[in-house]
């Protein structure tokens, strides 16, 4: 019973590969090792799966739809696990084809590699970053979510509605994972935490964007893997109570789910930051800044219909996490 990964040398994917091994499953996993980030961390992910028992790999881009097919002919896997992406909300104002391509062309091809050789759950990430303008506070996945502020999140409430079509027209049953702000070890070195411990452990000046005045539901990777692997378990199902005539956008008639994988608890950006300078035992040199284009003042996940269906929700303390994430910083980057 193969579950495909796609993106399983990415931060996330490789977290969830990992785990899918250590309970024993058979993995095979999807990256084409894109530039766009750190190639070799990408290669050092793949270190901690290459050589466990049920892991193979496939390095190849989600755009070339025959390969893709001839991979799923051949696995027939039982389920899908879709997190590659192009991501980064400022990088689609330099790069917009790409996100084209990896998010739109791309998860077309898994849609439809799904719908030849159906898996019992297609689950594929999403992001906050959908919600966009919206500043209702938590946001729920009932809230609208038809305003987004970047490429990206119009990339990924893209493919939340392909999705849908295709759990309506042939029965398939699709989950989304909305992401809010994941960190932890073997994170992505354009997020903040490698970004600013990488400045603080080498006396730079971090930028601190609008001011500081912003708000993240900072989430721990351990808790999105175990939320995530948790709706893995659960394909999608109808909605018995859907309301044609008031539709809840979190469900549907189709086999088709939106969950929130957040910490349901946001912290200011300059709590985070010191929070982050006692981890690493430094102060930071702060530069602040206006807001970027495509940002976001505030996430705050509500998360009870994670909690409902799996029984979980995240809630790893940021101070626990980022000292997990520091100890693994300094070791990879010698530092210590």
């Amino acid at each position: 019973m193969t579950v495909l990964v796609t993106g399983c040398a990415g931060f996330i994917g490789m977290h969830c590969a990992r785990r899918l091994l250590e309970r024993g499953e058979e993995v095979l996993g999807i990256d084409n090792l894109s530039p766009y980030t750190s190639v070799e961390l990408k290669r050092d992910r793949l270190k901690q799966l290459e050589g466990a028992k049920g892991f193979s790999f496939e390095r190849l881009d989600l755009a070339d739809a025959g390969a893709l097919d001839g991979v799923f002919a051949r696995a027939k896997p039982a389920s899908v696990l879709h997190l590659a992406a192009q991501p980064g909300v400022r990088y689609a104002l330099e790069n917009p084809a790409s996100y084209i391509q990896a998010n739109l062309v791309g998860f077309a091809n898994v849609l439809e590699a799904c719908r030849r050789h159906p898996p019992k759950h297609l689950l594929y990430a999403s992001s906050s970053s959908v919600y966009g303008g919206n500043a209702k506070l938590p946001w729920a996945e009932s809230d609208n979510a038809d305003h987004p502020l970047s490429l990206y999140a119009a990339t990924k409430k893209s493919n939340e509605l392909m999705a849908h079509t295709y759990s309506h027209l042939f029965g398939m049953p699709t989950t989304c994972l909305r992401y809010f702000t994941v960190y932890g070890p073997w994170g992505r070195p354009d997020m903040s935490p490698i970004l600013f411990a990488q400045a603080i452990m080498e006396g730079r000046p971090i930028q601190v964007f609008n001011h500081g005045d912003m708000q993240r539901d900072f989430t721990y990777i351990d808790d999105v893997v175990e939320a995530t692997l948790g709706v893995l378990g659960k394909p999608a199902t109808p909605n018995p109570e859907f309301d044609a005539a008031v539709p809840d956008p979190a469900s549907s008639s189709a086999p088709w789910r939106i969950y929130n994988i957040g910490n349901h608890q946001p912290v200011g950006l300059l709590d985070y930051i010191a929070a982050l300078e006692r981890a690493l035992g430094r102060k930071a040199v702060k530069e602040l800044q206006p807001m970027q284009p495509g940002d976001v003042r505030s996430t705050f996940a509500d998360t009870r219909l994670l909690a409902d269906a799996v029984g979980f929700s995240p809630a790893t303390p940021l101070e626990e996490g980022l000292a997990r994430f520091a100890d693994w910083f300094r070791r990879y980057h010698g530092f210590d």
